[in-house]
C-alpha cells in the first residue's frame, strides 16, 4: 500500500504539471517524513533527524515519496528536478517501479530539503525560500542556488550565502 502510495504520488509528476498540485500534496503528507522535517525543521515547525537517525535512513534508500515531496516543496515539475539530483529518466522509471532511492540519491535528496529548509527560514516563508532557490542570483554570479548545489561543495556555499544574508552581509 505505502509504495502504491508513492508511485501514485510520484507519476502525478507530468510534463506541464496536469493535476500534479493535488497529488504531490496527499504523497507529500504520507511519505514525505524526513524531506518534510528538513523543509519544516528550519523553519521552527519541527526538528530535523540527528544524523544518528539519518545515516542509516540514507544508507537504506529513502522511498519514492520523498523524492515527491521534494518535488512538492520546491515547486518543480519531475523533469526539472530529477536531472539536478543526478537521476536519469531511466533510473527514475526503475527507482519509481522499486520505489527506492539508493544512498547517493537519498543523500542529494536531503541536501536539497535541507537548503529548501534554510532558505525558508532566512526568506521569513516557504515559498519566498523557494522563489530564491530557483531563481538566478548575483551572488554566484548568475547561476541558480539549486544548480550550484548539485555538489556538496555547491550547496556549502549556498548556505554560506544564505547565512550572509541571514546576518545582514549580503556579497
Amino acid at each position: 500500500m505505502r509504495q502504491a502510495a508513492a508511485e501514485t504520488g510520484f507519476a502525478g509528476a507530468p510534463i506541464g504539471g496536469r493535476g500534479a498540485g493535488s497529488r504531490s500534496r496527499r504523497s507529500t503528507g504520507s511519505n514525505g517524513g524526513i524531506v518534510n522535517r528538513w523543509i519544516r525543521g528550519l523553519g521552527g515547525d519541527a526538528a530535523p533527524l540527528s544524523a544518528s537517525m539519518l545515516i542509516p535512513r540514507l544508507k537504506a534508500g529513502l522511498s519514492v515519496g520523498e523524492l515527491d515531496a521534494l518535488r512538492g516543496g520546491l515547486d518543480l515539475p519531475m523533469e526539472r528536478l530529477a536531472p539536478m539530483l543526478g537521476i536519469s529518466k531511466a533510473t527514475l522509471h526503475r527507482r519509481k517501479a522499486s520505489g527506492r532511492l539508493d544512498t547517493a540519491e537519498s543523500d542529494r535528496v536531503v541536501r536539497f530539503a535541507r537548503l529548501l529548509g534554510r532558505a525558508a527560514s532566512v526568506m521569513e516563508s516557504l515559498e519566498a525560500g523557494r522563489r530564491w532557490l530557483t531563481s538566478p542570483q548575483v551572488g554566484f554570479g548568475g547561476e541558480i542556488p539549486l544548480v550550484y548545489a548539485e555538489t556538496e561543495v555547491g550547496a556549502r556555499e549556498v548556505e554560506d550565502l544564505l547565512g550572509r544574508i541571514e546576518h545582514g552581509v549580503y556579497s
